[in-house]
């Protein structure tokens, strides 16, 4: 198949054009810069690679009909939810029109396309109860959140009305090597670079609450899993189905480094936009199939391995 991939030189985009890469699919990645291309150098002879920003429509909408694309996995935005507060208009681009345009592109040009939308937990907000599933409620606190969250309802809308094939999945907290160490863009990568790096670590009220993480492979698998088996016009949910507490995660990271913790209280900001606990029922893509493989203990290891591999000191 031709699949196109914008952010394919990202954290999930390049593990993604890696694994189908394997199943020999014609590949074109669409990156807004060549700075993660690091990510790709590897497989670079075999992928084609396109320097478009997605929110330059017009020269997104010719690589699209140029391509005629397959399937078409959006991957691509902006996932800093303290820049959507920053530069809210720009967010709305990034993360909404562009799924908006790519979607009326696809129907202008009749093409015969599987539409993949990537989107995160943080559209849920503050879950009012929990294990999440694909029914709960979303009351997303954030400006990324609710962005990502109106992408959805277009996928669903173009489905529902015109018959394109769109996929929607959700990830959690996802982790591993390639993704960026940036204190407010993956909170669990950039832990455990802290402690790869001996530096000192604060987590928030003594640890004392769990997240849903779940390690890169898996993610990959899962997209994969939805690609190939998912109902067209659904929803799905990559995630672990398991609690992994705070507190936890920082003994296994003082069990495989010489990081310090330290337990102190999150700042107004995060009071205010934070998701709390979260975990989610993964049994609706279960049942095409797929399941996680590598346990949270287990891809800590990984990606300090990683880390040290890359000599990234």
């Amino acid at each position: 198949m031709k699949i196109m991939v914008t952010g394919g030189m990202g954290f999930v985009g390049s593990h993604l054009c890696e694994s189908l890469l394997k199943e020999n699919h014609n590949l074109i990645i669409l990156t807004k810069s060549f700075k993660k291309k690091p990510n790709v150098e590897h497989i670079k002879t075999k992928i084609k690679q396109e320097k478009i920003d997605i929110t330059n429509f017009p020269k997104l909408g010719k690589s699209i009909e140029k391509n005629k694309p397959d399937v078409l996995i959006h991957l691509a935005g902006q996932t800093s939810h303290s820049k959507s507060f920053e530069n809210p208009m720009y967010d709305i681009d990034v993360n909404a029109k562009s799924t908006l345009f790519m979607l009326q592109k696809i129907k202008e040009l009749n093409l015969k396309c599987r539409f993949v939308l990537g989107s995160t937990f943080i559209v849920i907000g503050k879950p009012e109860s929990l294990p999440v599933n694909e029914k709960s409620i979303c009351n997303p606190t954030t400006i990324y959140g609710a962005n990502r969250l109106v992408s959805e309802y277009y996928c669903k809308i173009f489905n529902q009305v015109y018959g394109l094939d769109t996929l929607i999945f959700r990830i959690t907290n996802s982790f591993g090597p390639r993704e960026q160490i940036i204190k407010n863009k993956n909170a669990i990568n950039y832990l455990i670079y802290e402690a790869f790096k001996g530096n000192k670590v604060n987590i928030y009220n003594n640890g004392n609450f769990y997240r849903d993480l779940i390690y890169i492979s898996d993610v990959i698998t899962g997209i994969k899993t939805i690609i190939k088996k998912g109902k067209k016009g659904n929803l799905y949910w990559i995630s672990s189905n398991k609690k992994t507490w705070f507190h936890q995660l920082g003994s296994w990271l003082t069990q495989f480094s010489d990081v310090k913790i330290k337990y102190v209280n999150p700042p107004v900001y995060t009071q205010k936009v934070d998701v709390g606990n979260f975990v989610v029922n993964n049994s609706k893509l279960k049942s095409l199939g797929w399941k996680p493989k590598v346990s949270v203990k287990d891809g800590i290891k990984k990606t300090l391995e990683y880390f040290e591999d890359s000599n990234l000191k």
